[in-house]
């Protein structure tokens, strides 16, 4: 079934050049709905924009973009605004970690991640806040992590930085309240895509937890079925967030037992 709400709708997508970022933005074109795609990698989003006019007779504009430049996500979203006037539905999508103990990560690693994952986050949505509040209509999804919800070795400050999307989104969501402007938070755990190939260096992580990784497409699909409802989060999978439930009632009982698992990265 497909999300028939996102017809003619105006939705941006950041990240947009692989993994659940491109699988988005392929099932709202298949919805019928016009899209706005950013990356810093330009020739895969032309390509994919390319793919997307020609199977679904969509309108889909792109931008290289790196959300980590504050003043480059200024000027691209103007750009945007300059094109088609409003914008019905953002997906921060963007986001990048490296698996490192703490007292490893160097400080362009720590910052990178932060600016990334929260500052440009926070950034994107900004500039899209006024018109949603002024028309009273919008739905921002944030792509958060079970790692905002459960910290784990090797992901110290990966983990900060969802806990972080985590705090914001469920703020921005009370403040959003009056203004029938919806926000989502969106936790996966582990999706088989590129966002390993920094993350997981050695590839162990990837080796111990391959059988029970997602499949982009699955996280997609989710993620459009959501797209202009009331769902507060999706947690992904189902059974590892109710570790995070077990995680908040018993915290170091969960830390003794999970450790040794949770430190396969």
């Amino acid at each position: 079934m497909g999300n028939e709400q996102l017809k003619a709708k105006n939705i941006v997508i950041t990240g947009a050049s692989g993994g659940i970022g491109a699988e988005i933005a392929k099932l709202c074109a298949a919805n019928g709905a016009n899209l706005v795609l950013l990356a810093r990698s330009i020739d895969k989003l032309e390509q994919l924009q390319m793919e997307l006019q020609q199977k679904h007779q969509v309108r889909v504009d792109v931008f290289k973009l790196d959300v980590s430049d504050t003043n480059q996500v200024q000027a691209v979203f103007q750009q945007t605004f300059d094109k088609i006037e409003q914008i019905d539905i953002l997906v921060n999508n963007a986001g990048f970690g490296v698996f490192r103990e703490a007292h490893e990560a160097t400080m362009d690693e720590i910052k990178g991640m932060f600016e990334v994952n929260v500052v440009g986050l926070i950034a994107c949505t900004n500039m899209v806040l006024p018109k949603m509040r002024e028309r009273r209509f919008g739905h921002i999804i944030n792509i958060a992590s079970q790692a905002g919800k459960i910290a784990t070795p090797k992901s110290s400050v990966y983990s900060a930085t969802k806990h972080a999307v985590l705090g914001y989104t469920n703020a921005l969501r009370m403040e959003l309240d009056d203004y029938n402007v919806q926000v989502t938070s969106v936790n996966p755990g582990p999706i088989a895509t590129n966002f390993f190939n920094i993350a997981d260096e050695k590839g162990t992580y990837v080796k111990n937890v391959q059988r029970i990784m997602l499949q982009p497409e699955y996280v997609a699909r989710k993620v459009v079925d959501s797209m202009l409802t009331k769902t507060r989060e999706i947690n992904l999978p189902r059974w590892m967030n109710m570790g995070s439930v077990v995680y908040v009632l018993f915290p170091r009982l969960f830390e003794r037992i999970g450790k040794r698992m949770m430190s396969s990265k």
